[in-house]
C-alpha cells in the first residue's frame, strides 16, 4: 500500500502532487537545516480517497499515530499532557497556492485539563485561556460548522463588558470566561460538547481540511485560477509556537522583493505578541518589517539571513511566514511568492542579471496573461483629480466604480453591469465572490500581505489595503473620508492600485506604458518594467516556431497589428466592409430584379473593394495577407424582419416601395438556422457575382501596389468549405477571376488559394480538400458551434455558468481551445493535408488564437500561425515562444 503519511524529513519541495506545496516546502526546509518546527504530513492520496470513498483509507490512522508518536519524542512531550502538553496545528496545503480558501485549526491538545499544563509552562495564563478560546472557535466554525459570527458577537460581548475595543485588553479571567461562553456556544450550535480527547481533536480537523477542499470559496477560487479539482489536498500536522507569549515574542510575513513591484529589497509585515492569522485577516495593523530590528535585532539578522537562503535556493521572490516564540525564530512556510504582473517581468530579468536563471527560464517566470494585464490602461491625474487617502499599494492597476459594502451585492451589481468597487475593513476568504465581480479592492486595514492583498495580486485584481484614514461602516453603508467627506454606497470612487492613491469620482484613464512602447519601440528612457518586458519578447521571438499574425479589416488595424509584433495579417473579414454607408448598397444588390441592376450595383462596389484592399496591402508591405471573401447569409445586411413588418404595419398605406420590396427579400432569404445556411462558400456558387467582384478588387489592388513597388502576398480564402466538390469549383473561379485580372493588367502578382476549416466534415476530408487548396486557416469559433453543437450567442449566457460549476468543463471551449475534441479535429486536418500536401501553411484565425493556453495546442499541433486581434498579438508572441521552451525543457506551465 502507498505510504501516506511523510515525516518533514523524509519529503523535498519536488514532491508537491503528493505533499502539497506547504508541506514539500517545510520539507525541504528542513532539510536546509532551517529552524523549522517538526511535524509531519498526510498526503493528498489521502484526501482524494476520502472525498471519493466517504471514509479515510485504511492504515491512514495507524501511519498517523507512528509519526505522531515521533513528534512527541522530538519535541520531548505528548499531545494534550495535562501537566506539559504538546500542541499542534492541522493545516491545509494544496499543490497550487490557494491562500485563505481551506481550513486550518491551531493549538489542538488543549482541553480543561491540559490549558492548566500550558498555563504553568508558558508562565502566562492568559495566555493559555487565549489560545484555548482560539481551538474553541476555530474548532467549531471550521469542523463542527458553527456560523463564526456566535463567536464574534461573544467576544464583542466580552470587550463591551470590558469597556475596550481591543482583545489585548481582555485578562486571564475574561479570556477564561470567554472560553467558557464558547464552549457553551458549541454544545448549544452543535448538539455536542466540545471534545476533551486530543486525538479526537485532531482526526475531525484532519477531516475536516479533506472536506474544506470542496468548499464553496475554494471550489470557486480553483475555477477562476484554472487549478484541477482533482488534486485534492495534503495536511501537515505541525507541532505549534506561539508569537503571542509577549512583546518578546510576534509572527509575521516577509517578501525576498517587493510582490508588487518587484523592487529588490526588505518587504513584509511584523505583529507582535499575535498568531499567524491576525497578521494574514488585517484585523490588527502591522508594523514594517524593518522595525523588527528595533524590536528584536538577533531574530531580524537572522531572518534577513534565511531569506536570502531561500531565494538562492528556489531562485525566485519567496514568500514566507515566521514565528518567533521568545526571541526564538521558527520558519512556518515559504513559497514562491505570488507577484503582479510589472514585478513577474522585473523579477525575472533581474533573476537573469543575478546569474541564477537563463533568459529561457526567464520565459516561464511570466505569462501572456500577465502580459494582457500590463496593457490596461493607467490613471491620468493631471485633470483635478480629487484624492481623499492613500492606502497601501497591494495589487497595481486603475479601477473605477460604484462603491459597495459587501460581496453580495458587489455580485448582484456586477451582474447587472455595473462596475463596482468593493470596500471594506478587511476582506476574508467568504468574500472571493464579491472581490471577483468587483473591478478594485479597497480595505481600511491590513497590509501587503492581508488577504485581500495576496488573493488580490493573485487574481491580477486592482487592490489597496490599509488606507486607515478611511471610517468604513458596513451597517451605515458609507465610508468616511478625512475632513469629514461621506462616500455611500453607489458613489463612484477610483482606485489606484500602483500609487495606492484613492480618489473621489471618476478619474480619466491613460494608455499604458507598455502599449506606448508597443506602438512605438523601445525608448531609451523607458522605465525598468518596460526594459524587462523587450528583453523577454526579444527572446520569446527568438525562440518561437509559431507565427503570429492579426486579425484585421482595415489599414489603420493592419499598420497597429504590424507596430504590435504581427508577421503577417490572417484574416481579413470583407463583410466589415459592407458596412455603414455601403449597407445601402449591398441591399441595392439583394433588391436588384435584373442582371444589368445587379451588376450596376457590382461596379459601384467593386472601387470601393480595391481601395480598402490597397491600404491593407500597403500597411502589410512585403507580409502575407489572408482575405476571406463574404461568409455571412445576405440577411444580415437587410432590417429585422419582425422591426420591418411592425413598421410597414404602423405605417398602412403609407408604407414605401422599398420598405414592401425589403420585407418581400427579408421573407424570402430568411432561414431557421441561417448560420447553417446559405453562407460562405454556398453563396458564392449560387450568388457567384459578389465573391466574384471582390476577387477582382483584390487582384486589382495588388497589381497597384506592385507596380507602385510594393510587395503585396494576397491570400484567398473560401469560407465554410465542406466537400472536395465545393473547393475545387471555387478555387476554378478564383483562378480564372485572377488570370483575367493579371492579362488585363499585365502584373502577375502569386495569389495563394486555401479554405477555412470550420465544418467537422472538412477536418475529416481534409486529405482530399488539400488537393486543391494550398493553405488551411482554422477558424475554430465555428468549428467549436459545429463540434459542441452549441449556438454560442444562446448557450454562453444560459447554461454555460452551469456547466462550468458541474465540472463539465473548466473553462468556456470559445475561450480555450477543447483539446480533447475540437482540437482532435485540428489534428487530424492537420496531418491529413499534410499528407497530402507537404509545403500545405497551416493557421488559425478564431478567437482562440490570442489566448495563452491554446497557442501552446497549437504550437505542439504543428500549426504555422496563429493569428488573433492586433492589441493580443504581444500576448500570442510571448506565448508561442514560451511553448518551446517548455516543450524543450519538458517542464509544464508554472503557476
Amino acid at each position: 500500500m502507498a505510504k501516506l503519511v511523510y515525516d518533514f524529513t523524509e519529503g523535498n519541495k519536488d514532491l508537491k502532487d503528493l505533499l502539497g506545496g506547504k508541506g514539500a516546502n517545510l520539507a525541504e526546509m528542513t532539510n536546509l537545516g532551517l529552524p523549522v518546527p517538526a511535524g509531519f504530513t498526510i498526503t493528498t492520496q489521502a484526501c482524494t480517497h476520502f472525498l471519493r470513498a466517504g471514509d479515510l483509507p485504511s492504515g491512514l490512522a495507524e501511519e498517523t499515530s507512528e509519526h505522531l508518536e515521533r513528534l512527541q519524542r522530538a519535541m520531548g512531550r505528548r499531545l494534550g499532557d495535562p501537566s506539559d502538553p504538546l500542541l499542534v496545528s492541522v493545516r491545509s496545503g494544496a499543490k497550487f497556492s490557494m491562500p485563505g480558501m481551506m481550513d486550518t485549526v491551531l493549538n489542538i491538545g488543549l482541553t480543561d485539563e491540559s490549558v492548566h499544563g500550558l498555563a504553568k509552562q508558558s508562565g502566562n495564563e492568559r495566555f493559555a485561556w487565549d489560545a484555548y478560546r482560539r481551538l474553541v472557535q476555530m474548532f467549531g466554525k471550521t469542523v463542527l460548522g458553527i456560523d463564526g459570527e456566535a463567536f464574534e458577537h461573544a467576544l464583542d460581548e466580552a470587550k463591551r463588558a470590558k469597556g475596550t475595543s481591543s482583545d489585548l485588553d481582555l485578562d486571564a479571567a475574561d479570556m477564561r470566561g470567554l472560553t467558557g461562553r464558547f464552549k457553551d456556544i458549541v454544545r448549544s450550535q452543535a448538539g455536542r460538547p466540545f471534545p476533551q480527547d486530543p486525538r479526537e481533536q485532531m482526526d475531525l480537523a484532519v477531516r475536516a481540511v479533506f472536506n474544506s477542499w470542496n468548499s464553496p470559496r475554494a471550489v470557486l477560487y480553483r475555477r477562476q485560477e484554472r487549478i484541477p479539482a482533482d488534486l485534492g489536498t495534503a495536511v501537515n500536522v505541525v507541532a505549534m509556537v506561539f508569537g503571542n507569549l509577549g512583546m518578546d515574542s510576534g509572527t509575521g510575513v516577509a517578501f525576498t522583493r517587493d510582490p508588487a513591484t518587484g523592487q529588490q529589497g526588505i518587504y513584509g509585515d511584523y505583529l507582535q505578541n499575535a498568531q499567524g492569522e491576525d497578521v494574514v485577516a488585517g484585523t490588527r495593523n502591522t508594523v514594517p518589517l524593518q522595525d523588527l530590528e528595533r524590536i528584536d535585532a538577533s531574530s531580524y539578522a537572522q531572518l534577513l539571513q534565511i531569506m536570502q537562503t531561500l531565494e538562492n535556493h528556489y531562485r525566485d521572490l519567496c514568500d514566507i511566514e515566521f514565528t518567533i516564540e521568545r526571541g526564538k525564530l521558527w520558519m512556518l512556510q515559504t513559497r514562491v511568492g505570488k507577484r503582479t504582473a510589472a514585478a513577474a517581468f522585473k523579477i525575472a530579468t533581474q533573476l537573469v542579471d543575478q546569474g541564477l536563471i537563463d533568459m529561457d527560464e526567464a520565459l516561464t517566470r511570466v505569462t501572456g496573461d500577465q502580459l494582457a494585464q500590463l496593457m490596461f490602461p493607467r490613471f491620468d491625474t493631471g485633470h483635478g483629480a480629487q484624492q481623499i487617502t492613500t492606502g497601501v499599494s497591494a495589487s497595481p492597476g486603475a479601477a473605477v466604480g460604484k462603491v459597495v459594502f459587501d460581496s453580495a451585492r458587489a455580485v448582484a451589481r456586477a451582474e447587472a453591469g455595473e462596475d463596482v468597487i468593493l470596500v471594506r475593513r478587511e476582506t476574508n476568504p467568504d468574500d472571493l465572490h464579491g472581490m471577483i465581480a468587483a473591478k478594485g479592492i479597497l480595505t481600511s486595514r491590513g497590509g501587503k500581505t492581508s488577504h485581500a492583498a495576496v488573493v488580490a495580486r493573485g487574481m491580477g485584481k486592482t487592490c489597496v489595503c490599509g488606507a486607515e484614514e478611511l471610517e468604513v461602516d458596513v451597517a451605515g453603508r458609507k465610508l468616511t473620508a478625512p475632513g469629514g467627506l461621506v462616500i455611500t454606497e453607489g458613489d463612484v470612487i477610483s482606485v489606484d492600485g500602483t500609487t495606492g492613491a484613492v480618489f473621489i469620482g471618476e478619474v480619466p484613464v491613460a494608455p499604458s506604458a507598455v502599449v506606448t512602447y508597443f506602438e512605438g519601440g523601445l525608448d531609451p528612457e523607458a522605465d525598468d518594467l518596460v526594459k524587462a518586458v523587450d528583453r523577454i519578447m526579444d527572446h520569446a521571438d527568438e525562440r518561437r516556431r509559431l507565427g503570429v499574425f492579426a486579425n484585421a479589416d482595415t489599414g489603420d488595424d493592419c499598420a497597429r497589428a504590424r507596430r504590435f509584433g504581427a508577421g503577417g495579417v490572417g484574416l481579413v473579414r470583407t463583410e466589415h466592409m459592407f458596412l455603414g454607408e455601403r449597407r445601402q448598397l449591398v441591399e441595392r444588390l439583394i433588391l436588384a430584379e435584373d442582371e444589368p441592376s445587379r451588376q450596376a450595383t457590382l461596379d459601384a462596389l467593386e472601387p470601393l473593394q480595391r481601395g480598402d484592399f490597397v491600404e491593407i496591402f500597403q500597411a502589410m508591405d512585403g507580409l502575407p495577407v489572408t482575405i476571406r471573401l463574404i461568409d455571412p447569409p445576405l440577411h444580415e445586411f437587410l432590417p429585422d424582419l419582425t422591426e420591418l413588418s411592425v413598421k410597414i404595419a404602423l405605417a398602412g398605406d403609407q408604407a414605401s416601395d422599398k420598405d414592401h420590396k425589403l420585407l418581400e427579400a427579408v421573407r424570402r432569404l430568411h432561414e431557421q438556422n441561417p448560420m447553417l445556411g446559405l453562407r460562405g462558400v454556398r453563396l458564392g456558387l449560387v450568388i457567384p457575382g459578389l465573391p466574384a467582384m471582390q476577387v477582382r478588387a483584390i487582384a486589382h489592388a495588388a497589381a497597384e501596389v506592385k507596380k507602385n513597388g510594393g510587395n503585396p502576398r494576397p491570400e484567398i480564402m473560401i469560407p465554410l468549405t465542406a466537400s472536395v466538390q465545393e473547393m475545387e469549383i471555387s478555387r476554378e473561379q478564383v483562378a480564372a477571376v485572377v488570370s483575367a485580372v493579371e492579362k488585363e493588367t499585365g502584373v502577375a502578382v502569386h495569389t495563394m488559394i486555401g479554405t477555412m476549416i470550420e465544418v467537422p466534415r472538412a477536418a475529416l476530408i481534409a486529405g482530399e480538400i488539400a488537393r486543391s487548396a494550398e493553405f488551411f486557416s482554422f477558424g475554430t469559433n465555428d468549428l467549436t458551434q459545429m463540434g459542441w453543437g452549441f449556438s454560442r450567442d444562446d448557450v454562453e449566457g444560459s447554461f454555460f455558468s452551469r456547466y462550468i460549476e458541474l465540472g463539465i468543463f473548466g473553462v468556456s471551449p470559445f475561450e480555450t481551445i477543447d483539446a480533447e475534441g475540437v482540437g482532435r479535429l485540428i489534428e487530424i486536418a492537420t496531418q491529413e493535408g499534410r499528407a497530402t500536401r507537404p509545403d500545405l501553411e497551416l493557421g488559425v484565425c478564431g478567437e482562440h488564437g490570442g489566448d495563452p493556453d491554446s497557442v501552446h495546442f497549437f504550437h505542439k499541433v504543428g500549426l504555422n500561425y496563429v493569428s488573433c486581434s492586433p492589441f493580443r498579438v504581444p500576448v500570442a508572441r510571448l506565448e508561442a515562444g514560451r511553448a518551446v521552451v517548455l516543450e524543450t525543457s519538458g517542464g509544464s506551465d508554472s503557476r
